[in-house]
């Protein structure tokens, strides 16, 4: 009986550490790397090339797109967009596919109620 058990534990630990290992985050291939460092590199030669007042602009019109983006959040909440939108609309219609209908009238919740009955007792 120990055996078993300690043959168990064993098999738990091994399936764990195999999903653990699945689930990891691998990061970017290396041709993206480079491809995300000469977009950076392209994107800071034309800041070194910019004029204090385009810089001071640029700054400018970052903030506030950073204070609208930040009021619509405060506003409305964080609203998932594309892939997001549509997971959260299948949790939620998964999550109410199984809720019981509404019975309008009393004769269809009775119906109901024998009908449960019936499948309960059968077994």
């Amino acid at each position: 009986m120990n055996k078993l058990l300690m043959a168990l534990t064993v098999g738990v630990f091994a399936l764990g550490s195999i999903a653990a290992f699945a689930d990891d985050k691998t990061p970017a291939a290396p041709v993206d790397q480079a491809k995300l460092k000469a977009d950076r590199d392209a994107a800071k030669a034309a800041a070194a090339k910019m004029t204090p007042e385009e810089k001071a602009a640029a700054k400018k019109a970052k903030r506030a797109a950073r204070q609208k983006e930040e009021a619509q959040i405060e506003k409305t909440g964080n609203i998932p967009s594309g892939p997001q939108k549509a997971e959260a609309i299948k949790q939620s219609t998964d999550a109410t596919k199984n809720d019981p209908k509404a019975l309008p009238t009393k004769q269809d919740k009775q119906k109901a109620l024998k009908e449960q009955e019936k499948k309960s007792s059968g077994q």
